[in-house]
């Protein structure tokens, strides 16, 4: 595993839920996202207005994508002034019942829907993102997003045998690619740290992807470094100040982590999971597993 799957793999739980809608003018629509939620919203045609909380209203163009890591509350509307309707999530009750039936084509068309993240598990890469991330369509960049998206909305026009299978398997697609174009579009950072300046960073990057292919391994910082390609001191002042955190501390937190995502999919014993990540007794596991979400092991796959 790289390090953006782990996170997603990680850090996601449930179903994530879409909808394709086409919204008539005049249309306004505020929407309240509650904590461990993230929003997304792709516009397949017309164009319309993102209302932030704070901040000036953002123009949306056809192809745009819109993403909420944080969740939150925000507007959309065909137009700044229109008044919004309070939504609890994109693509469901967006009709008014007490309006007449739309007729004529729909101002704007977009795929939407939410991904549920679990708190506990959440990653500081994450963290960085911005409350609101709007990636413009520009001709011939971001090809991958685009083709996620044109599946995705071909899927939810016309479901087909499958669907079940393939549209929630799309919307994880969709979620990597809309990560990888934000880190991809970030300006060098010149190692003032944060997580697209060390995902852009090959040897923090290939130190990285060592612990997350193999989290059970003993690493010691010198072979963290070696696979960096840095000296021992060089590797772990880089890695600390863009990361946030001494290699070894972000093993035995993403460790954990890692713990609590088994413990949460699996019945496998507490033996087991301790062994699957790196500790060498269950006795060892279960006090650090406890230091780092205050519950013993046992009791928080209980509680989840």
């Amino acid at each position: 595993m790289d390090v953006l799957s782990d996170v997603i793999a990680v850090m996601r739980t449930g179903a994530p839920r879409s909808a394709r809608v086409e919204r008539h003018a005049p249309w306004g629509r505020r929407f309240r996202h509650a904590p461990g939620t993230a929003g997304f919203e792709v516009a397949l045609a017309g164009s319309y207005w993102l209302l932030p909380r704070e901040g000036d209203p953002i123009a949306v163009g056809a192809g745009d994508v819109l993403f909420f890591p944080h969740g939150g509350e925000y507007g959309l509307a065909d137009a700044p002034l229109t008044p919004l309707a309070d939504i609890p999530f994109p693509g469901v009750d967006e009709d008014d019942p007490d309006r007449p039936s739309a007729t004529g084509p729909p101002s704007a068309v977009v795929l939407c829907g939410a991904y549920q993240l679990d708190a506990d598990r959440g990653h500081p890469l994450l963290d960085d993102l911005p409350g609101i991330v709007h990636l413009p369509a520009r001709v011939g960049r971001q090809s991958c997003l685009r083709a996620a998206v044109d599946l995705l909305g071909s899927e939810l026009q016309e479901p087909g045998p499958g669907a079940g299978a393939v549209v929630p398997s799309l919307l994880d697609t969709l979620l990597v690619y809309i990560l990888r174009t934000w880190l991809d579009e970030q300006p060098a950072c010149g190692g003032t740290g944060g997580w697209a300046t060390a995902l852009a960073d090959p040897a923090v990057r290939a130190a990285l992807d060592a612990v997350h292919s193999d989290p059970a391994r003993p690493w010691t910082v010198a072979e963290l470094a070696d696979r960096a390609g840095l000296s021992r001191a060089a590797f772990a002042r880089r890695f600390n100040a863009l990361v946030g955190r001494p290699p070894l501390a972000y093993l035995t937190w993403w460790r954990l982590t890692t713990a609590a995502r088994l413990l949460c999919e699996s019945d496998a014993p507490l033996g087991t999971v301790a062994e699957q990540v790196g500790y060498s007794s269950e006795y060892a596991f279960a006090n650090a597993f406890k230091r780092a979400f205050a519950v013993a092991p046992g009791r928080y796959r209980r509680m989840r």
